[in-house]
């Protein structure tokens, strides 16, 4: 009988399945959730989901959070900027005690979220498709996605988290 080789490094313990579990689950969510919306609205025309509080209202946003720019540029630089930080999330990842599940959700949050938007970059020059328009009347705020989310949810987490821990220096 053959035995399979043993997983790779990264896919050993609790710790990494958990994350890859996140990322996964949360990248085809934000995937499966943007396409819903690109098939059943049209652009710029907001459709009432709670009231006047939720609305989903279909956006293409070639730049990033806010509407940060660089112009012709965005594509390229902000799919570059997620590769960069994926990569460091995924080093932060290691770096994570194999206890520390708390961190490991914030981390796998974050990367979810930029691989889903670095998805909608490399599939589409239109940019990333937002949807979630919330707000009071004329009172919006700017409108997002799944995986913006996942990220804002992630990164207030891992911030608390850090802040928390004990200074090595101590």
């Amino acid at each position: 009988m053959v035995e399979a080789p043993p997983p790779p490094a990264a896919l050993r313990g609790a710790r990494d399945r958990l994350f890859w579990l996140l990322v996964l689950g949360g990248v085809l969510i934000d995937y499966v959730s943007k396409r819903v919306i690109e098939a059943a609205l049209v652009p710029h025309v907001p459709r009432r989901v709670i009231g006047e509080f939720l609305r989903f209202t279909l956006i293409y946003n070639p730049g990033a959070a806010m509407n940060l720019s660089f112009g012709a540029s965005s594509r390229i630089v902000f799919s570059v900027i997620a590769a960069v930080m994926f990569v460091v999330l995924f080093r932060m990842l290691l770096e994570t005690r194999q206890d520390d599940r708390a961190q490991v959700v914030a981390l796998g949050l974050i990367a979810s979220g930029a691989v889903g938007n670095l998805i909608d970059r490399i599939r589409s020059v239109r940019g990333v498709v937002d949807f979630l328009d919330v707000g009071l009347a004329d009172s919006r705020f700017y409108t997002f996605n799944v995986a913006d989310s996942f990220v804002t949810v992630g990164a207030v987490l891992l911030a608390i988290l850090l802040w928390r821990q004990p200074d090595p220096a101590e």
